[in-house]
């Protein structure tokens, strides 16, 4: 059985440190560093991801393929991106709270026709959400909605409706039990990071992280 490891992280700009100190190193605050456990006895990993082994291939020998972006019914926002949403990606929107990031992306899941998304809200419960979608004025069946904060029962209901895009609403209110710290910790933002990261990359899923 694996050793519990612990580590101190500030938690106003994530430095990490074997040990607590007052001051820190990276942003200069003060009385910042917060013990969290990083990883348990024997951890159970939400994803466990593709069980095979990949391969090795000599830099002429790979076959240049040709990137097929999802085009989003708003035309800025696919400039923003690019042309368009890349296969496997992660995009990370930030911002002041209240900017309306949240209204954005719901937005453009209503409007988003023939592909089937999964908002995935840990703010707020699907209630709330049916309502502001109701003051957006679009609808789509395609739409699906899963008001959870737990990134185990996430990952399965995800195994179960397989969506081709996901966004998560927020990523600072998901926990994994994997990692014993509060949602919201480095620790957690972290973990839950890495393997929405894994199943973007081993699945080709596009992912959108507020």
């Amino acid at each position: 059985m694996g050793k519990i490891k612990k580590a101190f992280f500030c938690q106003n700009c994530g430095a990490q440190s074997p040990k607590w100190v007052g001051k820190c190193n990276s942003c200069n605050e003060w009385n910042t560093y917060v013990e969290e456990i990083i990883e348990k006895e024997s951890p159970q990993r939400a994803y466990a991801g593709v069980k095979s082994i990949p391969k090795v291939f000599a830099i002429q020998d790979i076959v240049k393929q040709k990137t097929v972006r999802y085009k989003t019914p708003e035309k800025e926002f696919n400039r923003v991106l690019g042309g368009g949403l890349v296969p496997g990606s992660i995009s990370l929107f930030g911002g002041e709270p209240g900017i309306g990031k949240s209204t954005l992306l719901l937005q453009l899941a209503l409007k988003w026709n023939g592909i089937k998304l999964l908002y995935v809200s840990g703010e707020e419960s699907s209630q709330q959400i049916k309502m502001r979608a109701d003051r957006i004025g679009f609808s789509n069946r395609e739409c699906l909605i899963l008001a959870e904060t737990n990134l185990e029962n996430i990952l399965l209901q995800i195994e179960q409706h397989q969506p081709d895009i996901l966004i998560i609403d927020s990523i600072q209110t998901l926990y994994s039990k994997s990692i014993e710290s509060a949602s919201g910790s480095i620790s957690q933002i972290r973990e839950c990071a890495s393997q929405l990261m894994r199943f973007a990359k081993e699945t080709n899923t596009p992912v959108f992280l507020i």
